[in-house]
């Protein structure tokens, strides 16, 4: 079972921003940019393609209305959209307010966010994506 699966079962505590049947997306809590969110399927599959055709385009559309949040709670230009899959064996994609395109640079040093900076960001986002 991956971390994302614990995660997805409430094994591991998390900064849940939304979630439906297929689902679940959450704060990275070592993130390259304040509101950084991880979008995750259920289905514990590794590679990105590996996922059903359906769970693609339906990712996506889960997606949106979260990048969308991030947009407006978060000074940026636009939510950047990234899949690497490297660090955890869990197909997922990942939602960054960016200004630039190095602001997606996975090279550089993730962010060490204190729970109460990470409780800030959950609810700036939950705020914008229920509005």
């Amino acid at each position: 079972m991956t971390i994302f699966s614990k995660i997805i079962t409430g094994e591991i505590p998390s900064y849940k921003i939304a979630e439906n049947e297929k689902f679940f997306a959450f704060l990275d809590i070592f993130p390259l940019r304040e509101g950084h969110v991880l979008v995750v399927p259920k289905k514990e599959i590794d590679r990105f393609f590996d996922l059903p055709d359906d769970y693609l385009g339906e990712m996506l559309v889960f997606a949106k209305p979260i990048a969308k949040a991030i947009e407006k709670a978060f000074d940026c230009d636009r939510c950047g959209i990234t899949v690497i899959g490297l660090e955890v064996p869990h197909a997922h994609m990942h939602l960054i307010p960016i200004s630039s395109s190095n602001d997606l640079n996975f090279t550089q040093s993730k962010m060490k966010a204190s729970d109460e900076e990470l409780r800030k960001v959950q609810k700036k986002i939950l705020e914008k994506l229920t509005s």
